[in-house]
């Protein structure tokens, strides 16, 4: 394995230390690496995959050096478009060094939603004509960076570096959030009690739906009224928007992330505009991509209440304690004027011991389409 110093010095002394991203599971150890050692004005985690292409790009514009972006596999759908239409040679050639963590490689064992991903991860690169070398964690990696600096360099085109499972060292991120009272999972747990018989929930991809399975099933619980959003970071709250304006007489939550929030927040835009009564729009803030190393957001920086309430939201509230967070709840009634949200900041972490589900995606929707038809 190499050692997450090594690949970033390496990359310094090619003249690359300008970093923007989305973290991600295999790369958590280089990401935390990059967070504790570069500025802000060197290291950017981003809303979302496209846009550190355009602060990449714009890093280029100004200075003429090459910018590092870092993603999971899945953010390859979300670059395609500054990729074809910004940075490609056909356009403006701006030159961007792509580090790609390869979930789901065919081969290796990995959760459902990166599967498909997992395939076609090699063959989106090779149709956007972009070079790329999967990183030879126990080779001569030295010498693929060095030759990914020189291709961009000499043809002012986009190289990418694939990194599969395992290939850095372990580094533990040093940098840390606020201690809030609750966890995320026991307001998971509170937020989840205090549900109707008829509600139903979309739930955000990674802890939280994993930790809103693991309630119900202690509880003894189905789980049809959940639909657990594995993949698609950023799009519950429109799936959750299609589901509530279809069924104005159940109440519709959407369990999100802050992450996942800012990733497409236009979408609050969207779902104010159609304003659904029926709408609730719980947030889960803990400051933190927690599943995939707990490297920070924006979401404390930030007035997410406000924010709602300014593109339209009806109601917006913000709590950080169980007794506060309770009183709130015992305030939502039907006939409330929606769309609401509410912000719930919670520790970082999750259990050491966390499960993941055990259904299917495809019986999980299912068992849901069964429930709403019902």
């Amino acid at each position: 394995m190499i050692p997450p110093k090594d690949f970033i010095d390496h990359l310094g002394e090619n003249g690359i230390d300008f970093f923007a991203g989305v973290p991600d599971s295999l790369l958590k150890n280089i990401c935390a690496y990059i967070a504790d050692t570069m500025d802000g004005n060197h290291n950017i985690i981003t809303a979302n995959e496209g846009g550190a292409i355009g602060l990449a790009a714009g890093y280029h514009l100004a200075t003429g050096r090459i910018g590092c972006v870092y993603m999971q596999n899945s953010g390859e759908g979300n670059i395609i478009n500054p990729l074809a239409s910004l940075t490609d040679k056909d356009v403006y050639g701006i030159p961007v060094l792509l580090i790609i963590g390869w979930r789901g490689k065919p081969g290796v064992h990995d959760e459902p939603q990166h599967v498909k991903q997992g395939k076609v991860t090699l063959s989106l690169l090779e149709t956007m004509g972009i070079y790329y070398s999967v990183v030879e964690k126990d080779g001569d990696w030295k010498r693929q960076v060095s030759e990914a600096v020189r291709h961009m360099t000499e043809t002012g085109e986009v190289y990418a570096l694939v990194i599969e499972k395992d290939t850095f060292e372990p580094y533990v991120l040093q940098s840390s959030c606020p201690d809030f009272e609750m966890s995320r999972e026991e307001a998971i747990q509170t937020v989840a009690g205090s549900l109707g018989e008829t509600d139903a929930v979309v739930s955000t991809t990674g802890m939280i739906s994993r930790e809103l399975f693991e309630y119900r099933a202690a509880r003894g619980e189905g789980h049809e009224k959940d639909f657990l959003t594995v993949g698609s970071m950023g799009h519950a709250s429109q799936i959750a928007l299609g589901i509530a304006l279809q069924k104005p007489e159940r109440r519709i939550w959407c369990f999100d992330g802050d992450g996942a929030l800012i990733m497409h927040m236009g979408s609050m835009a969207i779902v104010a505009e159609k304003a659904p009564k029926n709408y609730v729009h719980v947030v889960f803030n803990n400051g933190a991509h927690d599943s995939v190393g707990g490297q920070p957001t924006v979401g404390l920086d930030i007035d997410i209440p406000a924010i709602a309430q300014a593109v339209g939201y009806k109601h917006a509230f913000s709590v950080s304690t169980k007794a506060a967070l309770l009183e709130v709840l015992s305030g939502f009634t039907m006939n409330q004027d929606g769309p609401v949200l509410l912000e719930i900041k919670v520790r970082k972490g999750n259990r050491k011991d966390l499960g993941r589900p055990t259904t299917t995606p495809n019986q999980n929707k299912e068992a849901l389409m069964g429930f709403l038809k019902d």
